[in-house]
């Protein structure tokens, strides 16, 4: 039997008009695979708009609670998809997570999903051709509904299809596939054919707004093959896979960059073992995400450590910081919002040198000042000030060819 999953996001789905358009694609995708399971995200808006209800009903609305809530504008996107397919004469059942179920931990708001039920949902195909399931949502082992965080509806689908071991997973939005680099502040930027696991993770570890990071994690850990495509036209949209030989030969698949950033530097702090441990130990406690690290070089046996957090952790980060500055004996705490990163990325890294002194002198040559560094096997990372940002993007852009062509 051959499967089929696909994914429409919230504008996909975002009103009558769209829902039908949806249906012309989910119909013409019976012609060929067998049996197909739709996946929906709630219609574009509402998940705000819920969101909204609940802040205003609690300044600290429970979280298990706001999962419940949150979770029914999936619930309103299938049961009026479902309505339209039957409509149309086609075997369809809509399905939320729980009546599969997809078994989630309990970290509400953040669920990441432990097992899904692929014998249940192959029992629903022996009555039904499409089974159009609620995104974004699980429930736990005793039932409460879980959510998987904003864009949750891509992990959803892939790990649907790496549960029934479905042909490919479309994951259908309102772009026609992923990009050298955003072509909002790129006019050249060129939608690439494929891309690699690994380096669309750290596409979507910067920011990239095309695919939820877990998505990606969950294709590359199942072998899911992911194509990324429009609602809105017939491009083949782009493959998201292996990597293979001519992955490998382009020095660098793309640029990205990331607004959300704020620099803390905590100066003249002494220079003794325990003293890094003393400062992120708490902000992981907190679960705050700390990407870009910094010390320098001892002088007078005081150092200063500097790293990078996301804004929206930045006043939580700075009160944790206040208390730790007096215990370790720090000078003094400070920040800066006004700061954005921007990476190159790319499998080819592996096998080439002199990819940074490339991005370097560029960017010098621009007058770009470069305030932190950080390189992983297939990325290079640079802090830089935010207006520099998509500057920085194109030059970069252009430096490594990426409007070019390639066979």
């Amino acid at each position: 039997m051959k499967i089929l999953v696909q994914k429409f996001g919230g504008t996909s789905v975002a009103n009558l008009e769209c829902m039908q358009r949806v249906r012309e694609k989910v119909t013409d995708s019976l012609k060929r695979a067998d049996k197909i399971v739709v996946v929906l995200s709630a219609r574009a808006g509402d998940t705000n708009n819920l969101l909204a209800l609940a802040e205003q009903w609690s300044k600290n609305p429970d979280a298990a609670e706001c999962d419940a809530l949150v979770s029914t504008g999936e619930q309103v996107s299938v049961s009026l998809f479902t309505t339209l397919l039957k409509d149309n004469g086609i075997k369809a059942r809509s399905l939320l997570a729980y009546q599969i179920p997809v078994i989630t931990d309990d970290s509400f708001g953040r669920a990441r999903i432990r097992s899904i039920d692929s014998d249940a949902l192959r029992a629903f195909f022996e009555q039904y051709d499409v089974l159009v399931v609620a995104g974004f949502q699980g429930c736990t082992e005793d039932k409460r509904i879980t959510t998987l965080g904003r864009g949750g509806s891509d992990t959803s689908a892939v790990a649907l299809a790496a549960a029934l071991e479905s042909v490919e997973c479309e994951i259908y939005t309102d772009v026609t596939g992923v990009y050298t680099t955003d072509p909002n502040i790129c006019s050249t930027a060129r939608k690439m054919d494929r891309i690699a696991y690994s380096e669309m993770l750290e596409l979507a570890s910067m920011g990239a707004k095309v695919l939820h990071i877990r998505s990606v994690e969950f294709a590359q850990k199942y072998k899911v093959a992911v194509r990324v495509r429009s609602t809105f036209n017939d491009d083949p949209g782009t493959l998201v896979t292996q990597e293979d030989f001519s992955m490998e030969a382009l020095l660098v698949s793309g640029i990205a960059y990331d607004r959300d950033q704020a620099r803390v530097t905590l100066h003249a702090v002494p220079d003794v073992p325990g003293v890094a441990a003393a400062v992120f130990g708490p902000l992981s406690e907190k679960d705050v995400l700390v990407d870009m690290i910094v010390q320098n070089t001892s002088l007078d046996d005081l150092t200063d450590i500097t790293f990078t957090v996301s804004r929206k952790d930045l006043k939580h980060t700075l009160e944790i910081m206040a208390k730790i500055s007096h215990s370790i004996g720090a000078a003094e705490v400070v920040h800066d919002v006004n700061v954005a990163k921007v990476s190159a990325i790319g499998v080819g890294m592996r096998n080439h040198s002199g990819v940074a002194a490339r991005a370097f002198a560029a960017l010098t040559q621009e007058g770009i000042n470069i305030l932190m560094i950080s390189t992983s096997e297939i990325k290079i990372t640079i802090l830089i000030k935010e207006k520099y940002v998509e500057l920085a993007v194109r030059i970069l852009h252009d430096t490594f060819g990426l409007d070019w062509d390639i066979d």
